[in-house]
């Protein structure tokens, strides 16, 4: 299927039907797709180094009864190029999510379902993002998932730490604003988080090398809601783990929806 996008990127995607009257809406992460990342092929082995696959996931979503719309952001997968196809961490894509609740409202099969959202990492930035900009898009929206939410001055810190480069951060800035405008201190769902009104859980790796713990921790306290959990990924520090997490332990998800969908 096939949908436009706020801004009218074509945006491909796949509809699962389940058993309920509840449809999860799934925003993937950067660099990935709506399928997840095939890190397990040589040409793709530099992030993560092993592949993730939201197909069990899925799965364990439709055998509890969950209708899924998952569907590739601009400029990944098969949806189509938007912004010159470069990436603004949440500042472009967000039109994307919005174009995918205007799709799911007037479709006869969807119209009249429940709607919870299961964003990952870039998708809950641009969900955030979304929710500050457009609040009037997410009136059906009764429940959220973030997995992994960043800011992307830390995923960039760690980054340049790592690789031990000199001025590392100032360089990196100053290109990606020459490049998209941005700084990276407007790369975050930090201050847009406030605008959410539905009950949240929030889920990530907590000893991920490539962030800090805090900035998850800030995002979600910056949630004003008092319907909220922190779920700490344990026994890893790979962050590309987390993206799998749910396929292992889709308890952790459903358990939270079918808690607030009732």
């Amino acid at each position: 299927m096939t949908f436009p996008s706020m801004d009218g990127v074509p945006l491909e995607g796949w509809f699962i039907p389940g058993d309920s009257d509840k449809l999860i809406i799934h925003n993937h992460f950067l660099p990935g797709n709506r399928y997840g990342y095939p890190g397990h092929l040589p040409e793709f082995g530099g992030l993560g180094g092993f592949e993730v696959n939201f197909l069990p996931e899925y799965k364990a979503l439709h055998d509890a009864g969950y209708n899924i719309l998952a569907y590739d952001i601009r400029n990944h997968g098969l949806s189509g190029q938007g912004n010159g196809g470069m990436a603004g961490i949440g500042l472009l894509e967000y039109r994307d999510v919005i174009g995918s609740l205007r799709y799911a409202a007037p479709r006869p099969d969807t119209k009249d379902m429940r709607k919870p959202l299961l964003s990952v990492c870039l998708g809950a930035e641009f969900t955030a993002v979304a929710w500050s900009k457009h609040p009037e898009e997410f009136s059906e929206v009764e429940s959220m998932v973030m997995l992994q939410p960043v800011s992307g001055s830390h995923i960039v810190e760690k980054f340049v730490k790592n690789l031990g480069i000199e001025d590392g951060y100032a360089k990196f800035d100053a290109a990606v604003h020459e490049r998209t405008g941005f700084h990276l201190s407007e790369q975050s769902p930090l201050e847009h988080v406030s605008a959410v009104t539905v009950p949240t859980l929030v889920t990530q790796v907590h000893d991920d090398t490539m962030t800090r713990p805090q900035d998850v921790q800030d995002i979600y306290d910056a949630i004003p809601v008092d319907d909220r959990k922190l779920y700490w990924i344990e026994g890893t520090d790979r962050r590309f783990n987390g993206y799998n997490f749910f396929g292992i332990h889709p308890e952790v998800p459903i358990d939270w929806f079918d808690a607030h969908m009732k």
